[in-house]
């Protein structure tokens, strides 16, 4: 059961991205590393190294993702200060990894939830111009 449960929703989520726009792909990716970032959390409580492992390294997939899609050449000073705060949440999961420090799970959470509360403000009129600070 488990198994069928988790194709339905890989493929639910391989669709929505097909048709979603550059701005609502974003928008699932901060979803989606906050949401392993808060299971991350959850393992370390719990002493499942096992799913720990697996679910920073899905968030570490995400946020790298997030840092390289950003448009350095159009995006200035926001994509720079971008990159250097997903660089600071890698370096902070990291740190959770190794030391099953829920603080910096913490930390990276409340920065992660910062910019999508921007990212997220963005009026809807403008979700289909390509925003100079990540492309997609």
């Amino acid at each position: 059961m488990r198994g069928s449960l988790r194709s339905y929703r890989k493929v639910s989520l391989e669709s929505e991205i097909d048709v979603a726009s550059p701005h609502r792909v974003i928008q699932m990716m901060f979803a989606g590393a906050l949401d392993r970032l808060a299971q991350s959390r959850y393992a370390i409580e719990q002493g499942d190294v096992s799913n720990k492992g697996i679910l920073i390294g899905k968030a570490i997939g995400i946020i790298n993702g997030l840092n390289n899609s950003l448009n350095m050449d159009a995006g200035g000073e926001i994509s720079n200060n971008l990159s250097v705060l997903y660089d600071f949440m890698l370096r902070r999961i990291s740190e959770a990894n190794l030391y099953n420090d829920v603080q910096a799970i913490d930390d990276v959470i409340e920065i992660l939830c910062n910019i999508k509360e921007g990212w997220d403000a963005i009026p809807e009129e403008q979700h289909h111009i390509s925003a100079p600070s990540e492309v997609v």
